[in-house]
């Protein structure tokens, strides 16, 4: 199947290793050139040596006031404005506790959620001038069950919701906003390697009880899924949530 973007630009957030790297390396594959946005340097260089020098690596951490501004204020000088966007960044920035602090809240709200909105309100406007676009959100099953820490599943809902809605408003444009829920994914250095390594009984019965698959799910099983939908084929999804989940 010819994906029809060989030649379009991408900007992948949270890019520098795990599902990030793998969604960036797909699109690569496919011919997108591709502008990774990581807080490390060393992924970044790591990811423009292994695929070429026509890819871009941005160093920034998103999470701070006015950044994404300014990463796309670099991103328009390193590759010009993208086609297709990935949202990747994400996580429970280690805050657990049902009953942390509004501040904490804030800090998820923003991790999970504002940085996207910010990032859209910058860029979905030249998509919808040029009547095409692709815009996908990594959001997670901890969206639809009680998979994660309380603000966490919170904002992963509210952004699925954000996704429907904000999708059905810019799908007359040509623009598909979607969102695919990933399920236990093992990523090196992620969650579900360190918890092999400290508590493989864990692990066991994770695999046997909750995944009807009996294993976990690579990096690319779900980088194929979301270049997909970045791609020429996926013009009739307007703010999907897809389950990949391994059952």
């Amino acid at each position: 199947m010819d994906l029809g973007i060989a030649g379009k630009k991408a900007l992948v957030t949270g890019g520098g290793r795990g599902l990030g790297r793998s969604i960036a390396a797909c699109l690569a594959q496919e011919g997108v050139q591709v502008a990774v946005v990581s807080r490390s340097q060393q992924d970044m260089e790591s990811f423009v040596s292994e695929h070429g020098n026509k890819h871009a690596g941005l160093v920034y951490d998103l999470l701070p006031e006015g950044n994404p501004a300014k990463m796309v204020e670099e991103l328009y000088g390193q590759i010009g404005k993208p086609d297709i966007i990935v949202h990747n960044v994400g996580g429970n920035l280690d805050i657990t506790d049902p009953y942390c602090s509004v501040e904490e809240w804030r800090k998820v709200y923003r991790f999970n959620l504002e940085i996207s909105v910010e990032l859209n309100l910058l860029l979905v406007p030249h998509l919808q001038k040029q009547k095409w676009g692709r815009v996908v959100h990594i959001s997670s099953i901890a969206a639809l069950e009680n998979q994660g820490t309380v603000p966490y599943c919170a904002m992963k809902t509210a952004l699925n919701s954000y996704v429907r809605s904000f999708g059905r408003y810019v799908s007359p444009d040509g623009v598909s906003l979607s969102a695919v829920l990933p399920g236990a994914v093992f990523t090196e250095g992620g969650y579900w390697d360190m918890t092999s390594q400290n508590r493989p009984e864990h692990v066991e019965k994770y695999l046997s009880e909750r995944m009807a698959i009996h294993r976990f799910g690579e990096p690319d099983e779900i980088g194929k899924i979301v270049t997909f939908l970045c791609s020429e084929q996926a013009s009739f999804i307007v703010g999907s949530a897809i389950t990949v989940d391994g059952g």
